[in-house]
């Protein structure tokens, strides 16, 4: 065996051994994502050789070769012990291959700051072999992290500069795109959004359910009017809610589309007021030919076709996929549809103004804002 195959052999050896024990993240299926709650991580002091995880793949990925990806393996592998959702693992991979370009390195090279999360002794991140411990760093960085009001709904960079405090803020962003590859690749899944459904839902901001059975999708202001003179064919109304903000189902049914709209094309980018269609979007059937729509999502959806849905249930995640202007849900509310086994027909002639709507029965929406 040749030196550089013993060595990639050995990288995934202890990433394998850094890995073993928590559940193994399943292949894309037709089944909808579990959901997970954001629960607070708790401390410990275990190091690399006592926290196992299981991993789904170790070796180079583009300009990450395998000891760089190995060392996001652990950082990957400490928020599943920690019970982070997969959100966490990217801001932390990314933020650490700003740092670091993910390389575990005794050499301070701003002030003290050494390890993979560039973390300084002297601002009491611990010792210079306790933060060289990639395990113990990346545990330091999601306690942090949990710290931050809101994290799971920030942009990235935000999220990384209230833990790091960088002189350069911005930087994290540049690195999005990649620590999605890599936590995808680690986790055993084909794309991040196979982790979307289990990376957003926050257990500390329940939904609050009507007596008439009805919740807000999301909770935040109205930006945009039902039908209004500027936007005449606007079916719904767009609720500025932050981009990740967790969509919940606005009343029990059955969920009757959930995927991306064929107007759309790519709904994995952003897109723009040229992208025509919803994006990422979603369906539900309730009751006496009521149906609602949810539109311009983050990702694939967190239900799937056919789906049975509780007032309340975690749907999918605001985004800006389809013709937008930035980060919004819109929402819409239907009277009258006809449905069959496979489709329900939500059309502009049965669209509603869902302000009235979701103040009748109990769920009022945000407070529209000029």
């Amino acid at each position: 065996m040749s030196r550089r195959r013993g060595f990639i052999v050995l990288a995934v050896f202890i990433v394998m051994s850094v890995l073993c024990g928590l559940p193994l993240l399943a292949a894309v299926t037709d089944s909808p994502p579990a959901a997970a709650c954001a629960a607070t991580p708790e401390s410990t002091n275990a190091s690399a050789a006592a926290v196992v995880v299981r991993t789904g793949q170790a070796g180079a990925m583009g300009r990450w070769n395998a000891t760089q990806v190995a060392n996001a393996a652990i950082i990957v592998a400490v928020g599943k012990d920690l019970k982070v959702p997969p959100r966490g693992w990217v801001i932390a991979v990314a933020t650490a291959m700003q740092e670091s370009s993910l390389t575990n390195s005794s050499r301070a090279t701003d002030h003290d700051s050494v390890g993979l999360f560039q973390q300084r002794p002297s601002q009491g991140w611990g010792t210079v072999a306790q933060i060289m411990d990639p395990v113990y760093a990346s545990r330091k960085f999601y306690l942090k992290l949990f710290t931050v009001p809101h994290w799971a709904t920030l942009p990235l960079t935000q999220a990384a500069q209230a833990v790091q405090r960088s002189a350069f803020p911005d930087a994290y962003a540049k690195w999005e795109n990649d620590a999605q590859q890599v936590v995808a690749a680690v986790a055993g899944v084909a794309s991040i959004n196979d982790l979307a459904g289990a990376a957003l839902v926050d257990c500390r901001d329940p939904a609050a359910i009507s007596s008439g059975g009805w919740v807000q999708p999301v909770r935040a202001p109205i930006v945009s009017g039902f039908r209004t003179s500027d936007r005449p064919t606007h079916q719904g109304v767009d609720l500025a809610a932050a981009r990740n903000t967790v969509i919940r189902a606005a009343a029990a049914g059955r969920v009757v589309w959930a995927g991306c709209d064929p107007a759309t094309g790519n709904c994995d980018i952003d897109g723009s007021l040229q992208t025509p269609g919803c994006g990422w979007y979603v369906e539900v059937q309730h009751f006496e030919g009521v149906a609602t729509r949810y539109c311009h999502m983050v990702s694939k959806p967190f239900v799937v076709f056919g789906q049975t849905v509780d007032a309340g249930d975690p749907i999918g995640a605001v985004g800006a996929s389809g013709h937008v202007t930035g980060p919004h849900l819109h929402y819409e509310v239907h009277t009258g549809v006809a449905c069959d086994d496979k489709r329900c027909s939500l059309t502009n002639a049965n669209a509603i103004d869902p302000v009235p709507w979701m103040e009748q029965v109990g769920a009022p929406l945000g407070t529209q804002v000029s």
